[in-house]
């Protein structure tokens, strides 16, 4: 398939976007409320949690170009956008339910919906291009591992 520069710029313009608004949901509470938390151990420094998510949301508009450009064969294509769709709303609200709103407890069974349609997307994702697939395990690795820190944020806590 011919490259499409405007179709991928607006991809991954849509994703950076989701970042940016979780990045303002989460910057004021990183400095004040989330130092106060009791964490665990394997906890990683704040300075590792911005250049790993712009990374994630580069690959995720990556993958989300590789689905658009075959889009007139996709069967279900409004239904795979809308699964598409979702799983960033709720990679969104996971940020503004934790950092803004302060609610553990709340993050931590809206990020494990979360991880569900990030699995759900990701399987869509290959059966329509095996690369898009695969350029979405390390987005359900990292979440997972996120999951695995909130849960134990609020046992803590």
């Amino acid at each position: 398939m011919k490259f499409k520069p405007v179709a991928f710029i607006i991809n991954i313009a849509i994703t950076l976007g989701v970042g940016a608004l979780g990045g303002w949901a989460t910057f004021q509470s990183v400095k004040t409320w989330y130092p106060t938390l009791n964490k665990p151990s394997f906890n990683p420094p704040n300075s590792l949690f911005q250049p790993v998510w712009t990374t994630l949301y580069l690959l995720i508009g990556i993958t989300a170009y590789l689905v658009w450009i075959r889009r007139d064969k996709i069967v279900h294509f409004p239904r795979t956008v809308a699964i598409y769709l979702i799983q960033l709303i709720l990679n969104l609200g996971w940020s503004f339910i934790f950092f803004y709103r302060r609610e553990v407890g709340f993050a931590l069974a809206e990020i494990i919906l979360l991880l569900i349609f990030i699995v759900i997307n990701g399987l869509m994702f290959y059966k329509i291009n095996k690369w898009a697939g695969y350029i979405f395990i390390p987005y359900f690795l990292w979440v997972s591992f996120a999951t695995i820190l909130t849960y134990n944020i609020f046992i803590l806590n």
